[in-house]
């Protein structure tokens, strides 16, 4: 029985030396190049600190030494936290702040960026690493067990300080597994991988890579861009899966690119990280061959990608939504009332998860940690943990999980969860004449600022300012200038009056 991640990989290794394991825009690894550059890396972390459980953050856009990296920090023992490269530095400084890493790996691109900083850790540059031999027996992922971090993944947080979610080997197994299991993965899977790094879908991807042989493709990010493009790569890849977020899918049904583009290679069709409309879904299962699966995934961070699963099984209206299905195995959904006890059919609840999925909890922040991650209310013998989403859903007649929103002020955006709040932190940290309250409209996509201030500020200055400060992905694209921001009784801005008026 393997209790650590590179135990599977030391496993793929030896069964397929030679075979194809990630491919960027500018290189390729075999497999046994892969852990000749992973161990190398795992021996420089080792050097500066030998330590296991510790976090390693990776400063390195989405290629192939990025992937290295992560397996390096494995083999060292460690657990590795993939930054984002586009993010503001104050950004990166707030997230390692509250990491503390024993080293950052970057390369000859950034490293000056991170010089430049407000940040004071050991860094390796993966470019001057030189290839030597090394004793592997010297590694400390030996002493690692499967509850011991894996990695540490950042998601929004409300008081404008990301949220490192530390996930165990167990989980990924448990997760890993479940999904080889259901969708039939082998090694002959070509999988086009779309995610980035800072994303939690892209565990999927890699670790299929890694448990069973599969040949991983990070696409260029570019052709996201260019849907054309994209699917030529798919095409001239043979890739065969993909998992990706609906807003490309989406992108390509809104083009009718399929009517031209013959995609023959794909077979698996996987979604998550936000809903999935069905009219672009029934344009997607109507272009691909009758026997591609197309399946709608859903799960927050917190239990490792995702909880829920949907093979879509039957033809639904345009205007039907898609279920997020049943829960995977090993995962326990409760879908609870605000009096803790289990919903009837169709009534409204939170969804609430149990199971080996569940995170560690936030790194470092055990305030958070206890907040969502609470004793399983309808048990009283013993300790046991769930997640509580803040998602509410409702169970239909088939036993099928239907989505409804979110509980609180969290959003899914672009594939990514965003906490409105975080927003709202940075905007009035930067603008100091303005009051503000940031919502989402749903029905357009778009994130919107509502604000009162005595002064013009033109939209203009506001995306230069925020670019500073926050992620791409979080910056309002819709400015509302009102007289005076409606409150409540209890002194807090109104949502619901403001949300009526984004609506008109």
């Amino acid at each position: 029985m393997k209790i650590n991640l590179i135990e599977y990989f030391e496993n793929t290794v030896g069964l397929y030396p030679e075979k194809l394991a990630v491919v960027d825009s500018l290189s390729k690894l075999k497999f046994k190049d892969l852990k000749q550059k992973s161990t190398l890396i795992a021996h420089e972390i080792s050097k500066l600190n030998n330590s296991i459980n510790k976090p390693v953050a990776i400063y390195l856009p989405k290629t192939t030494d990025a992937a290295a990296s992560f397996i390096g920090t494995l083999y060292s023992g460690n657990c590795y936290t993939p930054l984002d490269t586009k993010n503001p530095i104050v950004r990166i400084e707030s997230i390692l702040k509250t990491l503390d890493p024993i080293c950052i790996i970057t390369n000859n691109s950034y490293i000056e960026k991170l010089k430049k900083s407000d940040v004071n850790f050991d860094i390796i540059n993966i470019d001057e690493i030189k290839i030597t031999s090394l004793d592997q027996n010297t590694f400390n992922y030996t002493k690692c067990i499967d509850t011991d971090p894996a990695y540490i993944i950042h998601t929004s947080g409300s008081t404008g300080v990301p949220k490192g979610v530390a996930i165990s080997h167990r989980s990924i197994f448990n997760y890993i597994h479940w999904a080889i299991d259901t969708f039939d993965i082998t090694q002959n899977e070509v999988i086009g991988n779309q995610a980035p790094f800072i994303f939690d879908n892209s565990t999927l991807d890699i670790y299929l890579m890694i448990f069973t042989g599969a040949t991983l493709h990070l696409v260029p990010e570019q052709y996201y861009m260019f849907p054309v493009k994209l699917l030529e790569y798919i095409e001239s890849n043979q890739i065969n899966f993909i998992f990706w977020v609906p807003s490309v899918l989406i992108n390509v049904a809104n083009l009718n690119l399929l009517d031209s583009k013959n995609v023959p290679s794909l077979k698996k069709v996987l979604f998550a990280g936000e809903v999935m409309p069905t009219k672009h879904l029934n344009y997607w299962i109507d272009k691909l061959d009758k026997k591609v699966i197309f399946a709608n995934l859903y799960g927050p961070t917190e239990i490792t990608v995702d909880c829920t699963y949907y093979i879509v099984d039957r033809a639904f209206q345009d205007d039907e939504v898609l279920p997020i299905g049943i829960p995977c195995r090993n995962s326990d959904i409760l879908v609870l009332n605000n009096k803790n006890k289990l919903c009837k059919p169709y009534e409204q609840g939170e969804l609430c998860v149990r199971g080996s999925s569940l995170a560690l909890g936030y790194w470092n922040n055990f305030e958070k940690t206890n907040a969502v991650f609470v004793q399983n209310p309808l048990n009283n013998s013993y300790p046991e943990k769930i997640y509580r989403t803040g998602d509410v859903v409702f169970i239909n007649d088939l036993g099928e999980i239907i989505f409804v929103g979110r509980k609180d002020f969290q959003i899914k955006h672009l594939g990514y969860r965003i906490e409105l709040g975080e927003i709202e932190h940075s905007i009035l940290q930067v603008f100091n004449s303005i009051n503000a309250c940031v919502l989402y409209d749903h029905s357009k996509g778009e994130i919107v600022l509502v604000y009162n201030s005595d002064e013009e500020i033109p939209i203009t200055e506001f995306r230069i300012q925020l670019n500073k400060v926050l992620s791409k992905y979080m910056i309002p694209t819709r400015y509302v200038k009102i007289e005076k921001l409606p409150l409540t009784t209890s002194g807090k801005v109104d949502r619901v009056s403001l949300k009526k008026l984004i609506n008109e």
